[in-house]
């Protein structure tokens, strides 16, 4: 260990990210200061927001050409100025695309072990989680019988919202863009049903499925397919903005959906931020653990091995050929 290996956005995207857009440079080892640690990086989360940071256009900020790229990462403590973390503890924290990171220790969380693999307080255990399980349970507020329809449903998020709205006892339909990802949905993670938007008539399925509407729609794309979901919604459902995949790679903003049809079924249409439900994260923990041990949650992991993979993994899953989480596994 020589070197800390760090990825720097070095130009703006135009259109989905390329793997030109990024530089990886190596910079001399640092100790930590007071109140600091030093860490290896084990596993770093790709997420699509971070195209959004890129374009300027997401709450948390902006990523500029000669940043660091962010993201959020599981560490092993190396050396540690502060008595209440040591030499092999595992933290979470955003310390971004590199390898050996110098933290603050205010801004490093211990992972506390629920007996399952680590990898997962990326992925279901983590950010991606959080937002399923505070969106779907605290905004939608689903009942049992609701139907719950969730585009990207074999994603990160869709795949969580899917799965604890069966628990729910809910009907569940799921939006996916490949037969093998619908399939997953379908087959392993228990949904009802899926739609393959790429190759059926998206309103013409919602319907069929959803004859008397839909209750509560999860949406982690926007422009067409939130259009073609509102169109469905039965009286007094619930609908929950999350994620913005259809415009991240866009330079414009695609035309919104028409909100006579939100208004028709008097619709409650919520914003989700995840920042906002850092006080439901030690209950979703314990319950997403639970689940997971009583097979009442599946999840895949879509694993990518070494650090300068990661603008190549970046730009999957920003295509949508990726399947599950994506992580990049940096240390062993």
């Amino acid at each position: 260990m020589t070197s800390n290996t760090k990825i720097l956005l070095k130009t703006r995207c135009i259109g989905l990210p390329q793997e030109y857009d990024f530089e990886e440079v190596k910079e001399a080892i640092k100790d930590p200061q007071d109140g600091q640690i030093r860490c290896e990086t084990l596993y770093l989360s790709l997420d699509p927001y971070l195209r959004g940071k890129i374009n300027g256009r997401h709450i948390s900020g902006s990523i500029f050409p000669g940043d660091l790229m962010a993201g959020e990462a599981i560490s092993r403590v190396q050396v540690s100025n502060d008595p209440k973390f040591n030499e092999g503890d595992l933290v979470i924290s955003h310390s971004g695309w590199q390898s050996h990171p110098i933290i603050n220790i205010c801004d490093a969380t211990k992972i506390i072990d629920h007996g399952i693999p680590v990898s997962t307080y990326l992925g279901i255990m983590g950010m991606p989680g959080l937002t399923a399980y505070a969106g779907l349970l605290r905004l939608a507020e689903p009942k049992d019988n609701d139907v719950v329809l969730v585009s990207a449903a074999s994603g990160a998020v869709g795949s969580m919202v899917g799965q604890i709205a069966k628990i729910k006892n809910c009907q569940v339909i799921g939006i996916a863009g490949t037969k093998e990802k619908c399939d997953w949905v379908k087959n392993v993670a228990g949904m009802d049903n899926c739609i393959n938007y790429k190759t059926e008539i998206l309103p013409e399925k919602i319907k069929e499925f959803c004859p008397n509407g839909v209750d509560i729609y999860f949406d982690n794309v926007g422009g067409e397919l939130l259009q073609a979901a509102i169109e469905q919604l039965a009286l007094y459902s619930r609908v929950v903005l999350c994620g913005l995949m259809a415009q991240y790679n866009s330079d414009s903003m695609p035309a919104g959906p028409n909100p006579a049809w939100i208004i028709k079924s008097r619709a409650i249409v919520k914003g989700m931020v995840v920042y906002d439900h850092e006080d439901l994260r030690k209950q979703c923990m314990l319950d997403i653990s639970k689940w997971i041990k009583e097979d009442r949650i599946q999840y895949l992991e879509d694993v990518t091995e070494g650090l300068g993979k990661a603008p190549e993994a970046f730009s999957r899953l920003m295509r949508g050929t990726n399947h599950g989480k994506t992580i990049i596994k940096v240390n062993n």
